[in-house]
């Protein structure tokens, strides 16, 4: 049993032969200057500050054995898997499946919707293309899961408020223990990501724990 003694809200106990890595949507649409964030306005020097860290995190769960699991948010090339609610919200500069410059946004097989390079998988590690928010949601994740019997579930990726807290909040309600990588995850916006961070672990974990890579770190070489 690895413990992190100074994980919030409280200490987080966990095997690390029954617990794996989702490291969520590291995407070059997300995190790439041009890419389908920046269109809406944002700055992705904020999500390409957390790409170290969660590089060193797949690493150091690559080496203890643990595996890691990476999705990306995508549709299908004919959009059937895309409600117009999602693809006709708000009024961004391009929309899911228009041409941008890195091919058609946030569509499977483009390369914006690949993964960066810096945290890119290796060959073994299994990719989810979800057409959701949550990672669960319409994805073989649940049986992938249980085929190696996992109990615990350690995550990173962007963004802290959206696609990462959908993927918990679907965790826990799935029996998961799950733990966030403070400084392996990353908003747009830095209110949200410490607002998510304190919901996350508010009323007892009520979704589930924080620490940082460093700690988890210490936990694993114990």
């Amino acid at each position: 049993m690895a413990r992190i003694a100074t994980a919030l809200p409280f200490a987080f106990d966990f095997e690390p032969v029954t617990t794996a890595l989702i490291v969520i949507d590291m995407q070059r649409d997300f995190i790439e200057p041009g890419g389908f964030g920046e269109t809406l306005g944002n700055d992705v020097s904020l999500l390409q500050s957390i790409v170290p860290t969660t590089a060193a995190l797949i690493a150091l769960c690559r080496a203890h054995g643990v595996p890691v699991i990476h999705t990306r948010e995508c549709h299908k090339p004919d959009l059937s898997d895309l409600p117009a609610a999602k693809r006709d919200r708000g009024n961004p500069d391009l929309r899911i499946g228009d041409p941008g410059p890195m091919g058609r946004i946030l569509i499977a097989g483009e390369r914006g919707a690949d993964i960066i390079p810096d945290v890119y998988p290796i060959v073994g590690e299994l990719v989810i293309d979800k057409p959701g928010k949550g990672a669960f949601y319409a994805t073989g994740l649940s049986d992938h899961l249980a085929k190696l019997g996992t109990k615990t579930l350690i995550f990173a990726g962007v963004t802290t408020e959206v696609c990462v807290q959908t993927t918990m909040r679907e965790a826990n309600d799935r029996g998961f223990d799950s733990l966030l990588i403070e400084d392996a995850t990353e908003s747009y916006f830095p209110a949200f990501k410490a607002a998510t961070l304190d919901m996350i672990r508010a009323q007892g974990a009520i979704v589930g724990w924080t620490a940082t890579c460093a700690e988890l770190e210490v936990a694993l070489n114990e």
